[in-house]
């Protein structure tokens, strides 16, 4: 017995190694993996920047406040903060599941049933593809926010201390073991690449606007403010404003100094307001919910589909083809 575990170790990175070879191996997979981040973050840039920051600027007047060089720099900062960190949350729970085509891809190609035919236990098989999308997942997306911060550091708007990007790497772990386990669970039900492909359309168009990647909850109109309670149901919506903490605290801290400089007497109301608009702060039926809370929210969803998984790895085994073949009796 002292021999089988450094065994099923070593067949668990060996797996794990060749799921990792089978996705590097087709460039053009990675390659449109990478590109998706990078696509809406160009998007951004090019259409959407101007207009929110534009949404600020128009309304400082009303507070009589005039727009130095200095103070655009500052709203430029939060802004483009406002938006990466809603990116990278996003590319956490879509690249995941595109991540997931290798083991749709096996299920489909029958590689799984060569898997089934050796002594392989079907947690390990399992295992490693979570450990699999894990590793490319923190990748990819750590290789975004190497993008992000050349970006914000030629717009001269880099105010992010070496705590914030700490912070933000330790979100973008945390949120990742959440994405992996939603993504792989869902995925697990699915046979053909084709029903894959459709799954990661629908999916990565809608999950933007469900978590607030997108568009803050408070630009909602006024009848549709329920919808941010259903969306705190949705894994990624806490992860979302946990990354959103991390990225915008120094700007947000920088902005609200500079403004106090200028001998604004509601200076605290002000920035309040430039942050509830931004959808800094979640709200649960009208209470707000701290980082305190959104990291707890997060634990949940990762007990939850740990559960799930656990729960349900008998027919996790049985569609990627590892399960117990019934014996006909005659």
């Amino acid at each position: 017995m002292a021999e089988q575990k450094p065994r099923t170790a070593d067949i668990f990175l060996q797996l794990t190694k060749r799921h990792l070879l089978v996705f590097f191996k087709n460039k053009v997979r990675v390659m449109y993996t990478l590109l998706v981040p990078v696509i809406i973050f160009v998007v951004y840039i090019f259409f959407l920047r101007a207009m929110e920051l534009n949404m600020i600027c128009e309304k400082l007047p009303e507070e009589g406040i005039e727009l130095t060089a200095e103070l655009s720099r500052y709203l430029g900062a939060l802004v483009d903060s406002w938006m990466l960190s809603g990116i990278t949350a996003l590319s956490v729970i879509t690249v995941s599941l595109q991540t997931n085509n290798v083991f749709v891809e096996d299920k489909e190609n029958g590689v799984n049933r060569d898997f089934a035919s050796s002594p392989i236990h079907r947690n390990v098989l399992i295992g490693s593809y979570f450990l699999f999308n894990f590793i490319v997942t923190v990748l990819i997306c750590a290789i975004f926010l190497i993008v992000c911060g050349i970006y914000l550091a030629c717009m001269g708007e880099f105010m992010l201390t070496f705590a914030n990007v700490l912070t933000i790497f330790a979100v973008l772990l945390y949120t990742t073991v959440a994405a992996t386990l939603m993504t792989v669970f869902i995925s697990s039900f699915v046979k053909k690449e084709a029903t894959m492909a459709s799954i990661v359309a629908i999916f990565s168009t809608a999950i933007g606007f469900l978590i607030g990647a997108y568009m803050p909850f408070g630009m909602l109109p006024e009848g549709m403010q329920w919808v941010e309670n259903v969306c705190m149901f949705i894994p990624g919506t806490h992860g979302c404003a946990l990354m959103r903490y991390a990225f915008m605290d120094t700007p947000l801290k920088l902005l609200s100094a500079y403004v106090e400089t200028l001998g604004i007497a509601d200076a605290p109301e002000l920035i309040g307001k430039i942050a509830g608009q931004f959808g800094y702060e979640l709200n649960f039926f009208g209470v707000p919910v701290s980082p305190q809370w959104q990291a707890v929210a997060n634990a949940a969803f990762i007990a939850i589909f740990l559960a799930l998984n656990i729960g349900l790895g008998k027919q996790i085994a049985d569609v990627l083809g590892i399960g117990k073949r019934k014996e006909k009796r005659k």
